[in-house]
């Protein structure tokens, strides 16, 4: 049962993209109901005069325990249903409602975002003691919020024809466009394939930043690893092309579905995306250096591929390192970056020139590979559609909208708790 309400959370909170908030611990389970004998329908707490329930409190709070929610449950859905309170009263104030019909739609989406039917998908959390009214007041209040910031902020948030084209740079390049992620990188091979792939489902369903960070540090082979797999801001031009939509498609807080790596799986999380003002070209060709070391992921063989890093400054020296040795042992390559290698390229995107990685292996991990990147050659094309680069600024700008009016929203309302 807990597998499945994540799962739904997860596609739930992409669903209701316009809220752009990270809600998937914030259902809204504003319950109507007759009065009970004990109390439980009597206010805890009001906001702006309008109740919310000690029945609520402890549906929200029963739904979070259920979630493995980290923290303490019963202050998180006070939160959450106060934040509920809030968007139903800046709502209301502007007339904006949702139809039945359309709660009823909500409802079904929600329901199939794990391949059950509503009615079995009721059956299953009323098991947890979670009733029908709590799903149907957190399918409502979701839309009712977006439908909300689009009306309010969508006119002030949407990028003009010259905001996207300095976005997306001179001659099309998206270069404006800055992304913050964080990464898990799990090799794989034949005989770890059923295993890695089992974890990256499991990690691709974790539900906050630090879990995601946990995994990395716990699993990945990236660099970034000793970072919780935290990387910096960077253009969003410097990904491989085919990864740029999957990432313009992220919101906060969102994974990216196990990506399939010539000797790895990857997983990003969208932590940021911003506008940075500066042009970042895309690039003709990739210079790059991999030098192959026997070994792989083995403590001696990463302690080899350190000892060289730190006695090499540039490409050119790896030459000297590989003197005497089989040809095969070091390959620089420049090429235009669809023809480099998905994975490769993935590790390119992430370096400055004369930078170094030692995430990836060959010959079914048995070789490491010391990754250099050399340079990389400006082009004036670009394969970003401006429909993605718009969109992304509108997310964003509404996103950002959105939680600083809630904050407003909070920091002006009369709470009172009894």
């Amino acid at each position: 049962m807990r597998k499945i309400l994540t799962h739904l959370l997860i596609h739930l909170h992409r669903r209701a993209r316009a809220a752009l908030l990270l809600a998937v611990l914030a259902l809204s389970a504003s319950l109507t109901g007759p009065a009970a004998a004990q109390g439980l329908f009597s206010p805890v707490i009001t906001v702006n005069g309008d109740a919310i329930t000690g029945y609520e409190l402890e549906q929200r709070a029963l739904l979070l325990r259920v979630l493995n929610a980290p923290g303490d449950t019963v202050e998180l859905a006070r939160q959450a249903l106060i934040e509920d309170r809030l968007k139903q009263q800046a709502a209301k104030a502007v007339d904006i409602e949702v139809p039945p019909e359309d709660v009823e739609t909500g409802m079904d989406e929600f329901a199939a975002r794990a391949n059950l039917s509503i009615e079995e998908l009721l059956k299953a959390l009323a098991q947890e003691n979670i009733s029908r009214q709590t799903v149907r007041d957190f399918v409502k209040v979701n839309l009712i919020w977006r439908a909300y910031v689009a009306a309010r902020f969508g006119a002030r948030a949407r990028p003009t024809d010259v905001e996207i084209d300095r976005a997306m740079g001179s001659g099309g390049a998206s270069g404006g466009i800055q992304v913050l992620l964080s990464e898990v990188i799990i090799p794989i091979t034949p005989q770890t394939a059923a295993q890695v792939e089992g974890l990256a489902d499991q990690i691709a369903q974790v539900q906050s930043y630090d879990a995601f960070s946990a995994a990395a540090t716990q699993y990945s082979a990236s660099n970034s690893r000793t970072d919780g797999g935290r990387l910096g801001w960077m253009p969003l031009t410097r990904l491989p092309a085919p990864l740029q939509p999957v990432i313009l498609a992220l919101k906060k807080g969102e994974i990216t579905a196990p990506l399939a790596l010539p000797n790895a799986v990857a997983l990003f999380q969208m932590r940021g995306i911003r506008e940075s003002g500066v042009t970042e070209p895309r690039y003709a060709k990739i210079d790059y250096a991999s030098y192959l070391i026997p070994g792989g992921r083995s403590p001696e063989a990463l302690s080899t591929a350190q000892r060289i890093i730190d006695g090499t400054d540039t490409c050119d020296d790896l030459y000297g390192i590989a003197k005497g040795q089989p040809p095969e042992v070091l390959e620089r390559r420049d090429l235009p970056p669809r023809e480099i290698p998905r994975d490769v390229a993935l590790e390119l995107s992430k370096l400055d020139a004369s930078e170094s990685s030692t995430a990836l292996t060959r010959n079914n991990g048995q070789t490491l590979v010391l990754l250099m990147l050399c340079g990389r050659t400006a082009e004036s094309t670009a394969d970003a559609t401006r429909d993605q680069i718009g969109n992304a600024l509108l997310e964003q700008r509404l996103q950002s909208f959105a939680a600083s009016h809630l904050e407003q929203l909070k920091a002006d309302a009369l709470i009172r708790e009894r």
